[in-house]
């Protein structure tokens, strides 16, 4: 499997979660620092290229999938799959499937340009399980009122992220995290924040998706893209998210 990130300090994250839970799965690693930096200055839209050509040389060399695990800009590498001759995964959507279950949904993000793709990513999945959903940003409500989502930015947290202070920049999110209210259920948007999640008070289930994400994808190669039929990444989703509810 090839990983596309964004920061390099994922590399470790998904190298353990591959030793704990995927013994044997081997992972190739590419990390694009310049694909956020882009996406948060001009929108994600405008890095469609350079995350297509991204997403091509990670797939190189014979890779069964591609795992994107940078939010940001995760709609544009899924939009992208069809050029690349491999599944392309987005490593939120397990994650954002399991919040669409819930009626509340608190979504908690460092960067502000995670927090649309995020919440449209939810949206999605609030609309396969209920159709009608509407909206883009913001808050998103399902066509009967059911289903709300919210969104909140952990102030200066990115900027102890970018100063290399890592607990402090965890520390920031999981206050973020503890300052939420009204919520049944709370997303951290990046994966980069999933470690917070134990630094929280907070007793409202707290989902993070480098865990789900990497199991979705593991999946895949797995089964090989050939013996799918029909393969989208929902499917992929709804099998992870099936499979987590019943450990």
């Amino acid at each position: 499997m090839a990983l596309l990130h964004t920061s390099p300090v994922h590399v470790p994250v998904f190298d353990a979660l591959r030793d704990r839970h995927h013994p044997g799965l081997r992972l190739r690693h590419t990390v694009d620092g310049e694909l956020l930096a882009l996406a948060r200055s001009h929108g994600p839209d405008a890095v469609a290229g350079a995350v297509r050509a991204a997403l091509a040389g990670a797939a190189g060399g014979g890779a069964d999938a591609v795992l994107c695990t940078c939010s940001t800009i995760g709609a544009v590498a899924e939009r992208c799959a069809g050029d690349m001759g491999v599944p392309v995964l987005r490593v939120d959507r397990p994650m954002a499937a399991a919040a669409a279950a819930h009626r509340r949904i608190a979504v908690v993000a460092a960067v502000d340009t995670t927090l649309g793709p995020t919440v449209a990513l939810i949206g999605e999945e609030l609309a396969r399980q209920e159709p009608g959903a509407g909206g883009r940003t913001g808050e998103r409500t399902a066509s009967d009122g059911s289903a709300k989502v919210r969104t909140h930015l952990a102030e200066g947290a990115w900027e102890r992220f970018e100063a290399g202070d890592h607990d402090g920049y965890l520390d920031a999110v999981a206050a973020a995290v503890d300052a939420v209210r009204d919520a049944d259920v709370i997303v951290l948007a990046q994966v980069s924040m999933a470690a917070a999640a134990a630094r929280t008070t907070t007793s409202v289930p707290v989902l993070s998706s480098p865990r789900p994400g990497l199991a979705a994808a593991a999946r895949v190669v797995a089964a090989g893209a050939a013996a799918i039929e029909g393969w989208t990444p929902a499917a992929a989703v709804r099998t992870a998210v099936r499979d987590n509810a019943a450990r």
